[in-house]
């Protein structure tokens, strides 16, 4: 087969992600590979397309290479799928895969992100491998990774693909009607963070019309009018300070002018599945805060205008980055069906949010999104500093095996209950030990 491999990897050939396909290279030389770094060269992607378009044309199999970043994919690769859908380049009936490697954190956003957007250009998706960073490096990481590849070659073989997603159908974009500013605003500080364009008037009368209706004192903070010198390089020089090696001063913006708010609403409309370029470059640029959840306990809202009840790999984006982040999310309201019931709605859930302090327990997508980052930096706080201060300081290493009395508690009764006479003789009392805690609780 003629194999082209998009490396979405802003490292370019230091990529970690890369060294699998140049491991599959290797392992099966009758395959012909070539390799475009899209995401390093996004700059210069338009002259770098002639290329690319003729590679496409004799190309039986394409793959997307990528490190996880943010939930989806580096922001230089989202631009990149944006320029793709542009340039309307005929990839119709072409074999697309992907290969990732991460920690695992989202990764299966990341790859429904892709999967979405292969198979709008009309693509035959074939399931991706998803690795561990450090896969490639044990017998059993290689062993998965040619077993991969065999299968899609079987795939590509025998026309095999996974089924075509129903596609999005544009919005109606119900008109959003515009309301009284509320008087007597409270005072605060919540920060609308945005990348719209004076055109998009669907989104700016969301806006508007949230501002309006709020009772606090709110604040735009347009971001595509910040001159951002590029997306997130995953160089990690910002893991012992926080400082970015780009000298266009974002981190101190974001420290300064976004995360001291009381609360963050952000408004977009969806672009190829997703927030659109600029805001995940927002995004992936906010990793000068490493892996520290640093604004949790604030209240966020979403403003979409876009067709947000058919993007449930979306929907699942913006819950999860809520829950690991510790935010409560406090509504999205999109122009779908009621904008202005919506849009209300979300003014008054806020209001509550802030005024009360409100905050919920994380739910799966948060617990397990944490535990994962807990190991990673616990095992990485050597070269993280920061981000292993932060959590010492928070008390997010929570590891279970230094709970030593619940773990002897749960030998002792699992001694009980493996014998029938001990067991039948303690009856109910089992039950009733397990309630007597909680029952204390209710009397006090």
């Amino acid at each position: 087969m003629e194999v082209v491999v998009l490396n979405g990897s802003p490292r370019g050939k230091y990529s970690i992600t890369l060294q699998t396909s140049l491991y599959l290279e290797k392992n099966f030389p009758e395959h012909k590979f070539q390799y475009f770094h899209v995401a390093q060269r996004i700059k210069s992607i338009e002259e770098y397309f002639l290329y690319i378009t003729e590679a496409f044309k004799s190309a039986d199999l394409i793959i997307f290479s990528y490190p996880v970043y943010t939930f989806i994919a580096p922001s230089q690769l989202h631009k990149f799928i944006e320029l793709l859908k542009a340039y309307d380049i005929e990839l119709s009936g072409k074999f697309v895969t992907q290969i990732t490697t991460s920690k695992h954190f989202y990764d299966v956003t990341a790859h429904k992100f892709i999967q979405e957007n292969c198979q709008d250009l009309g693509m035959k998706y074939i399931r991706g491998l998803s690795a561990d960073m450090d896969d490639l490096l044990t017998e059993s990481g290689q062993n998965n990774a040619k077993d991969f590849f065999e299968y899609v070659c079987w795939c590509v073989k025998n026309d095999v693909y996974e089924t075509i997603l129903p596609k999005v159908t544009a919005p109606a974009h119900r008109p959003v009607t515009p309301a009284p500013s509320a008087q007597d605003k409270k005072s605060g500080d919540v920060v609308i963070v945005t990348d719209c364009s004076r055109d998009d008037k669907q989104l700016n009368d969301m806006i508007d019309r949230f501002r309006s209706v709020f009772k606090y004192k709110s604040r735009i903070v347009n971001i595509s009018e910040y001159p951002f010198q590029g997306g997130c390089l995953g160089c990690f020089n910002c893991a012992v300070d926080g400082k970015c090696i780009y000298k266009d001063g974002f981190d101190d913006f974001l420290r300064n002018k976004i995360q001291t708010a009381d609360a963050i609403v952000y408004a977009f409309s969806i672009r190829d599945h997703s927030m659109g370029f600029t805001i995940k470059m927002y995004d992936d640029r906010q990793f000068c805060n490493g892996h520290r959840t640093v604004t949790m306990g604030k209240p966020v809202g979403y403003l979409i205008s876009g067709n947000y009840p058919s993007e449930v790999n979306l929907q699942m984006i913006i819950e999860g980055r809520s829950e690991v982040g510790g935010n409560f999310l406090a509504g999205v309201a999109c122009d779908e069906t009621n904008p202005d019931e919506e849009i209300d709605r979300l003014a008054e859930r806020l209001d509550y949010a802030i005024s009360h302090k409100y905050t919920q327990p994380r739910n799966f997508l948060g617990v397990g999104g944490m535990k994962v980052f807990r190991d990673l930096i616990w095992l990485m706080r050597g070269m993280m500093k920061a981000d292993h201060r932060f959590y010492k300081k928070h008390g997010l290493y929570d590891f279970p095996q230094k709970k030593k009395w619940t773990a002897l508690k749960m030998y002792l009764v699992g001694a009980l209950m493996s014998s029938p006479k001990l067991r039948a003789k303690a009856g109910n009392k089992i039950n009733e030990g397990m309630v007597a805690p909680y029952k204390k609780v209710l009397e006090k």
